[in-house]
């Protein structure tokens, strides 16, 4: 009988929280600005109990010893309310419901910080995973819910032709997949800008003509103004809330945050002090929201991550990964993206 009271009063407590936030965002409260702050009752999990983290993520297996990165709460500005994330409560509002990340490695990050979070929410609730080359499923039985990773590093297409890999600019091929999900969060940016021999493709098709290179973004704009289109005409969007995932920034340079004497995120262990970076947005910031609100619907919601992870310059794996290299670009797991997954979650209540 108590346990009943308790969920009841936890589930009473979440709307509440969701009121609250509903009630600031009309006030002008904005999740995406803040500042990081230590909180004791942090991390939301042990990462270690966690199976899903891959070893590039996986800092504390690896060797990192300075934790305090796992102590800091992200909080919202001006009165919002960011509410805990709330596991059981997620996998009860996309029961028998199917949610798909769609991107790159930092598409990875973010995926697998939701399944530790749920994870640590249900520990003895059954899962299925099934990995398909870089594409992984994971099915919560008891719920029903599945929960994909869908690997495409430019969202457009790349096919192989006679002349070699074609970036074809106007073509999303893999969207008839996609649109069957309940929840789609995507993201791309980082391939776009790989050079020989990380680039992925030999030539670029766009505007029905082949050309052996393009200014990159530029690039990342059509292939962004081609995304949007399909969302406008493929995506039953009365059906499939659609997110895309706000850059997320790297930290190999100390001058971006006031340090130019620093030429990497090794030895970083505390946050940037305040609200603001120094050096601002990166390029695909702006791109991004114009082409969002070039929209003929406001139909994509924007997770937009950058600066709150701009500041956590003590968030990424550095050395301490199973790859064994030095790692600014992604993220630790527990850590930064299970903010991420937090501020998307109270985006969905």
């Amino acid at each position: 009988m108590v346990k009943i009271f308790i969920e009841e009063f936890k589930y009473f407590l979440v709307i509440i929280l969701a009121v609250l936030i509903g009630s600031s965002e009309a006030n002008g409260c904005d999740l995406f600005e803040g500042n990081w702050i230590i909180d004791n009752s942090y991390p939301l999990y042990d990462s270690k109990a966690c199976p899903f983290i891959r070893r590039e993520f996986d800092c504390i297996k690896f060797g990192r010893t300075n934790l305090d990165y796992l102590k800091y709460r992200w909080q919202p500005s001006n009165g919002c309310v960011l509410p805990r994330f709330d596991g059981k409560g997620f996998l009860e509002k996309f029961r028998g419901k199917k949610i798909m990340y769609i991107g790159d490695s930092l598409s990875l990050n973010i995926y697998e910080s939701l399944l530790c979070l749920l994870h640590a929410a249900v520990p003895e609730a059954k899962y299925n995973q099934v990995i398909l080359r870089e594409n992984v499923t994971v099915t919560f039985l008891d719920y029903g819910v599945e929960i994909v990773l869908f690997h495409s590093n430019l969202l457009v297409d790349i096919e192989v032709e006679k002349i070699g890999r074609v970036l074809k600019l106007d073509s999303i091929r893999d969207g008839q997949i996609w649109k069957n999900f309940d929840l789609l969060i995507f993201n791309t940016w980082l391939w776009y800008t790989r050079r020989p021999p990380g680039q992925q493709w030999d030539f670029v098709e766009y505007n029905g003509k082949i050309l052996k290179d393009m200014d990159r973004v530029e690039a990342f704009r059509v292939g962004l103004k081609t995304w949007v289109k399909w969302v406008e005409t493929d995506v039953d969007t009365t059906k499939t809330k659609v997110f895309f995932q706000g850059t997320s920034p790297a930290h190999y340079h100390g001058s971006e945050w006031g340090e130019p004497a620093v030429n990497s995120c090794l030895n970083e262990t505390t946050p940037v002090n305040g609200s603001t970076y120094p050096s601002g947005l990166p390029i695909p910031v702006n791109i991004v929201k114009e082409e969002l609100k070039n929209m003929s619907k406001p139909i994509v919601n924007l997770l937009d991550i950058t600066k709150l992870s701009q500041l956590r310059k003590d968030g990424h794996p550095s050395i301490y990964n199973g790859n064994h290299g030095l790692d600014c670009t992604h993220w630790c797991i527990g850590g930064v993206p299970d903010t991420w997954n937090q501020i998307l979650y109270a985006s969905l209540l």
